[in-house]
């Protein structure tokens, strides 16, 4: 049975207090429409609509995969009318319909949902122990007789604990009349999506409910608060997963995980860790109290200590990083190297066995293996318009302070004297200085204050 997903990411979202549209608002890194269009592509649906209107094209912008069909909704008059704009779009046999802002449903849920659904009207429910705020689901017996919204209920319907969590499945041709039907008597005076249950009960058709036992599962974001409390439960599930692969967390409440992250045996993570993009840490590695790490893969037994900063780089095996390290893109180590406090490394290859342990910048660079390089050494990669590459040959030491300026190399075997400027290549094994003169004034005199004194 061919299936067409209507997703509604069209509300404004008040209650965020923000420009930026509700459903491009983060959770784990991404933005809560992605969480919902990822489950529905799950499905393998033969077309997906998100229905858009506040911010329309920054959700666009912000999701370009061709195979989306979008629908405006101009002006928000409800979900009903939000079904509406989508219907030109539907051709398959069957409809679900989710919601943009509801980012931790599980696909073997709608699963379920759909095939509920299949010939009539299937809809996704939870019982609450606070219900405020949410349709309820009103019975005759142990058959659904409609959902009445909260500003519509009485006192006897408001203590009904069984809500609509909003998400429907249901026969396409079906929905279409029943879309044509929906009215807007109502206290929002808009048009409901839930009074298609009144229809489908009107019309005999077999209305099913499929529960769910987990509220997180179907909890909406409308503002910042929800929007933390669901940032933390999506961590603690985060964290569950990892110490269930073997991998030591120091406090699993102190790690966030904003993207993808695999890890190897025996890893551990201090606290206060958040890993961007996708991460990938081999087997014995080991990543000290508050770093930051995106986009980076780590070979096995390398350790990255306190307060380091990784994007977009390489580490090979058994290699020491940090504390107070920046790897910047590009930025590529192989085996046994050390990367030092207040090292900064951008687009550049570090050889195997190479070192950095001091308070030096390395950028657009080649250092081959065995390298010694001194505290304060830096390569001037820059020129004001083009940035240029320094290489660094095997076996090499840079003395302290050393200033390299690119483009320049650095032949194997060289020697750079403590607080050289070198801007010319270097023969092989050679000692190469580049200082001016030392010279001390005996007659020189300190100078003195001038003026009053304050």
């Amino acid at each position: 049975m061919a299936l067409d997903i209507i997703v509604l990411a069209a509300g404004l979202g008040k209650r965020m207090r923000s420009e930026l549209p509700k459903v491009l608002h983060p959770l784990a890194g991404r933005p809560l429409l992605a969480h919902v269009l990822e489950a529905a592509q799950s499905l393998s649906p033969r077309k997906t609509v998100v229905v858009h209107g506040h911010g329309a094209e920054r959700v666009r912008a912000a999701f370009p995969d061709p195979l989306l069909a979008w629908a405006l909704q101009a002006e928000q008059l409800g979900t009903g009318h939000a079904v509406m704009q989508a219907m030109p779009h539907v051709a398959a046999d069957q409809v679900l319909i989710l919601y943009g802002d509801v980012p931790l449903i599980r696909p073997a849920t709608l699963e379920r949902l759909c095939a509920a659904g299949r010939g009539g009207l299937a809809i996704l429910t939870v019982e609450l122990p606070d219900p405020k705020g949410y349709g309820r689901i009103v019975r005759e017996g142990a058959k659904v007789a409609r959902i009445v919204e909260e500003k519509d209920a009485s006192a006897a319907e408001k203590a009904i604990r069984e809500v609509n969590a909003g998400f429907m499945a249901m026969d396409a041709r079906r929905l279409a009349g029943w879309a044509k039907k929906l009215g807007n008597r109502n206290a929002q005076k808009e048009y409901y999506l839930t009074d298609v249950v009144a229809l489908a009960v009107g019309e005999g058709v077999p209305v099913e409910v499929v529960k769910v036992e987990d509220p997180w599962e179907v909890s909406g974001v409308n503002s910042k608060q929800e929007l933390a409390a669901l940032e933390r439960v999506v961590q603690s599930r985060e964290a569950a997963r990892l110490l269930e692969s073997g991998v030591t967390l120091a406090d699993p409440a102190r790690i966030d995980v904003r993207g993808t992250l695999e890890c190897g045996r025996d890893v551990s993570i201090d606290v206060n860790c958040v890993f961007e993009g996708k991460v990938r840490l081999a087997n014995g590695v080991r990543i000290g109290p508050h770093c930051v790490l995106r986009n980076v893969t780590i070979a096995e037994g390398s350790e990255v200590r306190a307060f380091s900063h990784l994007d977009d780089a390489e580490i090979g095996a058994r290699c020491l990083v940090g504390p107070y390290a920046r790897l910047r893109p590009g930025a590529s180590l192989a085996e046994d190297v050390h990367i030092g406090n207040f090292v900064e490394v951008k687009a550049s290859r570090i050889g195997k066995g190479s070192k950095a342990n001091h308070l030096s910048y390395l950028g657009d660079s080649e250092v081959g293996a065995n390298v010694n390089i001194g505290a304060g050494t830096i390569t001037c990669n820059y020129d004001g318009v083009n940035k240029n590459r320094t290489v660094i040959e095997d076996d090499c030491f840079i003395g302290s302070d050393a200033t390299l300026v690119a483009p320049v190399r650095i032949a194997r075997g060289s020697y750079i004297g403590a607080g050289s400027t070198i801007n010319k290549n270097t023969p092989a094994g050679q000692l190469t200085v580049a200082r001016a003169r030392q010279t001390s004034i005996p007659t020189w005199k300190p100078p003195k204050k001038t003026g009053r004194k304050d």
